[in-house]
C-alpha cells in the first residue's frame, strides 16, 4: 500500500516542527517519492518555525544564512533565489529596514551591487543557523550512527550530482 498523493504533501508539519514526529501503520509502505516529499515537508515545517521564532520569515532567514558566507552580488543572490532581481529588491528592502544587511557599490563596476551583512544581520544569521541546525539534526537522532552516516552520504551524493546535472531543469 503507498500514500495517496494528499496524503504526501499533507503531512502533521506543525506537530513535527514542534518535536512530535507521529508514525502510522503506512510508515514502513512509504515509496521514496512519498517520503522525499514528507521530508520535504518536515525541514520546511521547521525552518519556518524557527524562523518566526527569530522574528524572521524563511526567505528572509535563508538570505541570511547565504550572505554568512560573505558578500554576494543582487544578480547572483537572484539566481540563488530563483527570483527576478526587482523581486529581490524587495526582499532586501525589508532587510536593510530592519538593519540585516545593506547594498553596496561593486567597485570597479558602478552598476553592480553587493550585499553584506550587518552586524545585527551577521548575529541574527548565526543564532538561526544554529538553532535550524539543532532542530534539524533531531530529525535524524534517532538513527544508529552507522545510519545516520549513511543517510548522510546519500544526501551528498545526490545533491553533487544535481549539481553538477540538475534533474529538472528550470
Amino acid at each position: 500500500m503507498t500514500l495517496t498523493i494528499s496524503a504526501m504533501y499533507c503531512s502533521e508539519v506543525g506537530e513535527t516542527a514542534q518535536g512530535g514526529v507521529t508514525g502510522g501503520p503506512d510508515d514502513a509502505h512509504v515509496d521514496v517519492a512519498g517520503g522525499l516529499i514528507q521530508l520535504a515537508t518536515l525541514v520546511q515545517g521547521i525552518y519556518a518555525c524557527v524562523s518566526e521564532r527569530h522574528d524572521l520569515t524563511p526567505v528572509q532567514a535563508r538570505l541570511l544564512c547565504v550572505l554568512l558566507d560573505g558578500p554576494r552580488g543582487m544578480a547572483e543572490l537572484a539566481h540563488c533565489f530563483g527570483v527576478e532581481k526587482a523581486a529581490l529588491t524587495g526582499l532586501m528592502d525589508r532587510a536593510e529596514r530592519r538593519g540585516l544587511a545593506r547594498r553596496s557599490p561593486v567597485p570597479g563596476d558602478r552598476r553592480a551591487l553587493q550585499v553584506t551583512l550587518t552586524d545585527a544581520g551577521q548575529r541574527a544569521a548565526a543564532a538561526f543557523h544554529v538553532e535550524v541546525g539543532a532542530e534539524l539534526g533531531r530529525l535524524v537522532s534517532s538513527l544508529a550512527p552507522r545510519d545516520r552516516e549513511h543517510f548522510r552520504a546519500t544526501m551528498a551524493e545526490i545533491i553533487a550530482r544535481c549539481r553538477t546535472s540538475p534533474v529538472v531543469p528550470c
